[in-house]
């Protein structure tokens, strides 16, 4: 299962800088002038668990083989986008195949970086952002809901619920707020996703802060910190120079760098699991002498559909799942104590898959 966060942002808010130390890659160019991204550049990054490297250090196993999340680098937006501005339309496009929003917000000062609005607000920018893709999708919905006037006339079940769909999210974006504070039925969620449209996507919040702001975030980030709780969103607080510096250390080096700097861990590993948590995702593991291997789910998914994230072979025949808890894993040091001492359970289709379960799949071919 692939799942894309999409770094989208104002112009010289650090988008780049963030992306390439994601990555480690400088495969984005970074530079202080707008536009500088032309194509949206798309990295695959680790989910850090330290739960997988205590799994394979008990199982002895051979590879460790971690989850994964898929990171767009959109080009910035500005104020007018939805009408064309800037490089307009063709990103809003890009954004569309995203889960997930990471907006980036600059929360620093600097007179050599340029602003395209000429002022640091961080708010304001988020709000201008919160517009703009607002606005395509007011455009879009109404040019889908005039398409389908003709079927609906046919009395077209799909278009019939389409069109329910469209309206409450016109509804909602006409009272000047996102389509994801839209209140969508169980049943309705698949034909939900399948519109596509901008603001229903989960938004994450990123503070780029200056350097001496990393460990306690600022004046700025802090007015973020209260927009996104009235919003019922999150933030994380980053400072995308120290990402990228981090990024091009090894691991005892960049050990020691965040302990000069006074962080527990780098930025990037709270934004990577903030976006997996944005998505309501979550992990369960398949450990063995070869290999230990985590596998994305989201939240509430049941034991066979777990199961066909490894191979739909696995879904079709499924006919139970061995599973044992992280926690009894640990606690047993392996599978064989787990299974003497009754931590190792038979579960069947009903059974929802918990976060951290240890699992191996038994199926008929």
């Amino acid at each position: 299962m692939g799942f894309k966060m999409g770094i989208v942002g104002l112009p010289n808010v650090g988008k780049s800088t963030l992306f390439n130390a994601l990555t480690k890659t400088a495969a984005a160019q970074a530079a202080n002038f707008p536009f500088c991204t032309i194509e949206p550049n798309v990295g695959d990054v680790a989910v850090p668990d330290a739960r997988l490297d205590k799994l394979a250090e008990i199982a002895g196993s051979k590879q460790i083989i971690p989850t994964r999340m898929t990171f767009v680098d959109i080009a910035g937006l500005v104020k007018g986008a939805s009408k064309g501005e800037g490089l307009g339309n063709q990103f809003l496009a890009n954004i569309r195949e995203t889960d997930a929003i990471a907006h980036v917000l600059r929360c620093f000062e600097d007179g050599d970086v340029t602003h395209v609005e000429g002022r640091v607000d961080p708010v304001a920018d988020a709000e201008t952002i919160e517009t703009e893709l607002m606005l395509a999708d007011l455009e879009s919905i109404e040019k889908r809901r005039a398409n389908l006037v003709r079927k609906l006339k046919g009395n077209d079940k799909e278009a019939v619920e389409t069109d329910r769909l469209l309206a409450a999210a016109q509804a909602m974006l006409e009272d000047g707020k996102p389509a994801r504070l839209v209140q969508v039925a169980a049943e309705d969620m698949k034909l939900w996703k399948q519109l596509q449209l901008l603001t229903s996507k989960p938004v994450l919040y990123v503070c780029n802060v200056a350097e001496e702001d990393a460990a306690n975030g600022n004046a700025h980030s802090a007015a973020v910190a209260e927009m996104a709780a009235a919003q019922g969103n999150s933030h994380v607080v980053i400072s995308a120079r120290i990402e990228e510096e981090i990024s091009q250390l090894d691991d005892e080096e960049a050990e020691m760098f965040l302990s000069e700097m006074g962080l527990e861990e780098a930025g990037l590993d709270r934004l990577i699991r903030a976006g997996y948590q944005l998505l309501q995702l979550q992990t369960y593991f398949t450990v063995g002498p070869k290999e230990a291997r985590a596998w994305t789910i989201r939240k509430g998914t049941g034991a066979p559909q777990a199961a066909g994230v490894i191979h739909g072979d696995f879904e079709k025949g499924f006919i139970r799942a061995e599973t044992i808890a992280y926690d009894d894993y640990v606690a047993c040091g392996g599978e064989a104590k787990a299974r003497e001492t009754g931590k190792l359970r038979a579960e069947g289709k009903a059974y929802i898959v918990q976060d951290g379960d240890v699992m191996h799949f038994l199926f008929n071919t």
